[in-house]
């Protein structure tokens, strides 16, 4: 097994090779570590083919508790830096929405990499024609305003058992969605690396005529993230 640098990878360089990795190569390397639950889950694309790949910028909502004053839209966007992935946690709610079309505006403006609701979004026509990667638990036309308001940004999140701190790395396809705490990200990448090299050498021996199970055997298909086998370019 090839160590892990000590010299830490800068951020726009792991990116790069995030955004060729897919989240099933990803959460391999995560079940070979071991590690805490990574998948969000119940967390769909609405923009499908879209890659969403950059740190979390957290935001968390809360219930309207007062019914006597309007409630707006909440203001954050301008806030978040370029890269980030915005992961709003309302509590996975079928009832309102978090985010929109104008939001994804200014998000696809601002470089913002994309953004994963724990509960609903609408406009999904928009933001899908924008090719803006947009993935959420669930979809409805109702607005957030008079039912919901931003409590905190910058905050752990609980996404349906799945904890998001701030500046853990988020990775959204069609697959579904999973974060990578920080301290973990260069190592998943490398094995989650390894993992796609390993299934693609078996992938080309069984296309070439080999028997799959004598292929998964050859390339070490149990162990991937360690590119065992009969190959010695790791």
């Amino acid at each position: 097994m090839t160590a892990a640098t000590d010299t830490p990878v800068p951020t726009e360089a792991l990116r790069e090779r995030l955004s060729r990795l897919d989240t099933a190569a990803l959460s391999d390397a995560m079940d070979s570590m071991r590690t805490p639950p990574c998948v969000l889950p119940g967390i769909r694309p609405r923009t499908p083919g879209t890659l969403a790949c950059g740190p979390a910028f957290t935001v968390r909502y809360r219930a309207v508790d007062d019914t006597t004053t309007f409630h707006n839209a909440a203001n954050y966007i301008d806030d978040v830096p370029a890269g980030s992935v915005v992961v709003v946690d309302n509590a996975g709610s079928r009832t309102c929405t978090n985010w929109g079309s104008l939001l994804s505006s200014v998000a696809l403006h601002r470089g913002i990499s994309g953004t994963v609701v724990h509960g609903s979004v609408r406009d999904v026509k928009e933001s899908r024609s924008a090719g803006y990667p947009l993935f959420s638990t669930d979809v409805t036309m109702v607005s957030g305003k008079n039912r919901v308001v931003l409590d905190r940004t910058g905050v752990e999140v609980d996404i349906a058992g799945t904890t998001v701190a701030p500046g853990d790395w988020i990775v959204a396809d069609d697959n579904g969605a999973l974060r990578i705490p920080a301290a973990l990200v260069e190592e998943v990448v490398r094995r989650a690396e390894a993992v796609e090299r390993t299934e693609s050498r078996i992938r080309e021996a069984a296309l070439g005529g080999s028997r799959l199970d004598e292929a998964r055997a050859r390339f070490g298909y149990a162990r991937p993230w360690e590119e065992g086998g009969e190959h010695g370019d790791r």
